[in-house]
């Protein structure tokens, strides 16, 4: 595990959430998603969404981790934060919350971690196993405060889409998980830019496209209408892949 010590005094050296070869074919997409809609209904309402996802010892992983979705936001902010090592780069945490917040990587660093090898499933067919580290979502919100009103969590993120910036959500459920992490280390390095530094989301009871990479805000919300096209995330509004993605 990389220590506290470590990341504070270390340059942030340059994971994987959009995936970038989306059906586009209508038929072959609703071949694809044929009959999802009730299998996921049914799947979040029988299946214990408080198990864990299988974790994986060192020598099982993968000795790559590939990139996919953006390799690169590409945008003069960004490129100002990665020229800078990402020293004043900030988490904003906002929405329906008590204490607003605003972290950097060494407030992430300072926070008790999780490191967990999982293996990532990419609704493009293939996995990987790998291990990431960083501060449970949990203890994030925790410090924040949620205000009653809060269902959902979104996660806004650097790299755009037709110049939106790529956005996701979660429930309260997978929320407080206990193997969802904000990670800012793979494979016990500081994240790459391909993989989403310099923090990524990590909610291993899901699909990848849920793992938003390029993190910049966290906002807790009462419901998903007027975010997009209210269906929770970019995927989801433009190529209608499924909100609940568990796997």
């Amino acid at each position: 595990m990389i220590g506290r010590r470590t990341l504070i005094g270390g340059g942030a050296g340059l994971l994987l959430a959009g995936c970038d070869r989306v059906v586009q074919v209508p038929a072959a997409r609703r071949i694809l998603f044929a009959g999802e809609d009730m299998q996921r209904g049914l799947q979040r309402a029988l299946m214990d969404r408080s198990a864990l996802a299988p974790e994986f010892d060192a020598a099982q992983r993968s000795p790559f981790f590939r990139p996919n979705g953006t390799r690169d936001p590409g945008t003069a902010n960004y490129a100002a934060l990665r020229a800078g090592k990402f020293a004043d780069w900030r988490l904003t945490v906002g929405g329906l919350v008590a204490r607003p917040l605003s972290l950097s990587l060494a407030d992430l660093g300072a926070m008790p971690q999780r490191a967990q090898i999982t293996r990532h499933d990419c609704v493009e067919g293939w996995s990987a196993i790998a291990k990431w580290q960083g501060p449970q979502l949990a203890t994030v919100l925790r410090a924040a405060g949620l205000r009653d009103a809060a269902r959902y969590v979104m996660f806004t993120c650097a790299d755009l889409y037709g110049g939106v910036p790529y956005y996701e959500t979660i429930d309260l459920v997978d929320a407080f998980h206990p193997q969802t992490i904000l990670a800012w280390a793979l494979n016990d390095r500081f994240l790459p830019v391909m993989n989403g530094a310099p923090c990524r989301l990590r909610v291993e009871r899901q699909l990848g496209y849920k793992h938003a990479k390029y993190l910049m805000r966290i906002d807790a919300i009462a419901s998903l209408a007027g975010i997009g096209q209210g269906k929770g995330g970019y995927w989801e509004d433009n190529v209608d892949y499924d909100w609940y993605a568990g796997i």
